[in-house]
């Protein structure tokens, strides 16, 4: 039996679809079933609720042989809670369940110079400990940013030709498509054989710089289409803006200046770790039919 969290998010949505067939038994905590494709839910057990919950976990968990773990995005709380405070109940049911594995999504930045100031990315490695300390077989899927970030400003894109971002424009970084990071992790979910505990990067065929990235979505679009950096004070007020926390704005703020700085470059790209999609597929597939409409 695998557990599977946040099953109609942009990761776990596309894990259910990878093990649906496979004949695995796929148990799924979710707040709203009715979200779920309907073959999903005549498949599928389904645990109606919040995997914060103590309850729920405790239920959803028991008799598992696996779990897919993935926190909620933060918002209006503050890191500590979106993440710790968050997991902590799951932890707590792992070791009650003796469940034998767990599969968190985390970032890259464990043993660099940034993890204690990078904000969600510290956040989420805290996160891992917790689940380690709990004994469980354990991997983090670590992930730089993904690309489906550069997708969320198609409306200004197509708009106005431009997208924005703190980060200079001719800094190179990794970025990754949410299909590869879930492919990793319905292999991974569907293998028995691993055991101890360790982290394992999943990355894009290439480092791109944002000048690199509106030179591509130019060609796609067949218009021009130009990366524009903004101060990390316009970043901030943008995340305040939408009703963010302070803590979860000034987290972002910390991430991209420990990203802009190299904590994503720290990964080793190799055939293990490096994911099918590069970023002009993602963006033939995803952005073109919008952008040429």
């Amino acid at each position: 039996m695998i557990v599977i969290t946040a099953p109609t998010g942009q990761i776990g949505s596309k894990v259910v679809a990878a093990l649906a067939d496979t004949g695995e038994q796929l148990r799924l905590i979710v707040r709203d079933a009715a979200r779920l494709p309907a073959h999903i839910r005549e498949s599928a057990e389904i645990v109606e609720g919040s995997h914060g919950d103590p309850a729920i976990v405790d239920r959803a968990f028991e008799g598992a042989d696996a779990l897919f773990w993935l926190t909620p995005p933060a918002w209006a709380q503050s890191l500590e809670e979106a993440y710790l405070a968050f997991t902590r109940p799951a932890a707590a049911a792992i070791r009650r369940h003796a469940l034998p594995r767990v599969l968190s999504v985390t970032a890259i930045g464990r043993g660099t110079p940034w993890q204690e100031r990078a904000g969600p990315v510290t956040a989420s490695i805290r996160m891992d400990d917790l689940l380690m300390e709990t004994g469980a077989a354990f991997r983090g899927l670590a992930m730089p940013s993904f690309m489906e970030n550069t997708a969320r400003q198609i409306g200004v894109m197509k708009d106005k030709g431009m997208f924005f971002g703190p980060i200079r424009a001719d800094r190179k970084l990794p970025f990754t498509a949410t299909r590869d990071m879930a492919a990793a992790a319905a292999r991974l979910l569907a293998d028995r054989s691993w055991s101890k505990q360790q982290e394992v990067p999943v990355l894009g065929p290439e480092d791109l710089s944002f000048d690199d990235q509106a030179a591509i979505l130019s060609e796609v679009a067949g218009r021009p289409i130009r990366y524009q950096q903004i101060s990390y004070d316009q970043f901030k007020q943008q995340f305040l803006g939408r009703g963010t926390s302070e803590s979860v704005a000034q987290g972002y703020v910390d991430m991209y200046r420990a990203k802009e700085g190299g904590i994503d470059n720290t990964a080793l790209r190799t055939a293990q770790t490096t994911g099918q999609t590069s970023f002009r597929a993602f963006c033939e597939e995803y952005l073109k039919p919008v952008l040429t409409a």
